[in-house]
């Protein structure tokens, strides 16, 4: 049941000041806004960051790769967030080098696993510079954003480190802080987190904890440098056998096949092990593969229990509005 979360207009403001300072935003810069305005992306980040900061909005109402390359070129748009799926679009796009697209300064991409390969072919082909960040709802929308500095590896497994003023714990079952390195559930303390559910008192309690640390149902660890590294959902983990498995870290290594543009790991009914793995992914135009190879590529990579029992070649994957992949609908394919 979709719950509203509250949060007041200084707290979006404090949030997004420190998303613009973190991410480079000027008044120089000409913003293509292709996310959904009922979205954090589209209307934080999107709207209210451009407000702050100055720069140029330019707004696609349905995202078309045909109409955003001439929008990129006849706009001079410097700064493109938006999901993976959207990036892929636009490398793979038949045509692409009749575009000018040389305005294009900054990618700013999350909300899904984003493969190490997709952000080397942004940065040679598309964009200088490419972020990753992390964030819910309940947070105003972000926690944490890489920087420019980052390298590819940093950018596509991590997503960065928390805004100015913002604390993250990851925590154990009794909320005790883990060390850098142990998985558990992603905390945030700060400025930018809600005040509670609309009228759902008990949801709200559950959430934020009394010292303000608002649990976010996400799994993950810090790594040495104190970057992020989100693992998955707690609700999209499945137990093969007993043992646990985060699609996030199967749908990397996928991606990282060279002929594989997008991925997506379910867990699915299995009369012995309880639940296996299901994959689907997408294929890059002209590269060629099968559901044989990718299991093979899984397999040299993976413990064993973490290999796809099933790889399933779409033409695309399912996505709801806001161009996350549905897997709620991938899970009745």
């Amino acid at each position: 049941r979709p719950k509203g979360a509250l949060t007041t207009h200084r707290q979006n403001l404090l949030t997004y000041r420190a998303w613009s300072a973190r991410a480079g935003l000027t008044g120089e810069d000409r913003y293509l806004v292709i996310n959904p305005l009922f979205h954090c992306f589209g209307y934080k980040a999107g709207v209210l960051a451009c407000l702050l900061r100055g720069a140029t909005m330019v707004l696609q109402p349905v995202f078309d790769v045909r109409r955003a390359l001439r929008a990129v070129e006849s706009e001079r748009i410097t700064v493109l967030p938006g999901p993976p799926t959207i990036y892929t679009e636009l490398l793979d796009a038949p045509g692409r080098d009749r575009f000018d697209l040389s305005s294009l300064r900054l990618a700013v991409t999350g909300a899904a696993v984003v493969p190490v390969a997709l952000v080397r072919r942004l940065r040679a082909e598309l964009f200088p510079e490419v972020l990753t960040a992390y964030g819910l709802t309940e947070s105003c929308g972000t926690v944490s954003v890489c920087s420019a500095e980052d390298d590819a590896e940093t950018v596509a497994l991590t997503a960065g480190r928390p805004i100015d003023g913002v604390e993250v714990r990851v925590a154990g079952p009794d909320r005790v802080p883990l060390p850098a390195g142990h998985d558990g559930e992603i905390l945030v303390r700060g400025y930018n987190v809600m005040l509670g559910y609309l009228d759902d008192p008990e949801a709200s309690a559950e959430a934020v904890d009394t010292d303000g640390w608002l649990a976010t149902g996400d799994v993950g660890h810090l790594d040495a440098h104190g970057n992020l590294v989100v693992t998955g959902r707690s609700k999209d983990m499945f137990v093969v056998g007993g043992f646990n498995v985060y699609p996030a870290e199967v749908e990397q290594v996928l991606t990282g096949h060279g002929a594989v543009a997008e991925a997506a790991v379910v867990g699915v009914p299995d009369a012995r092990l309880g639940e296996v793995g299901r994959a689907y992914v997408t294929v890059r135009p002209g590269a060629a593969t099968g559901p044989d190879d990718l299991v093979g590529h899984c397999r040299e990579r993976l413990a064993n229990f973490k290999v796809p029992r099933e790889v399933v070649v779409l033409a695309a994957l399912p996505r709801n509005a806001s161009g996350k992949v549905d897997k709620s609908a991938l899970r009745t394919t």
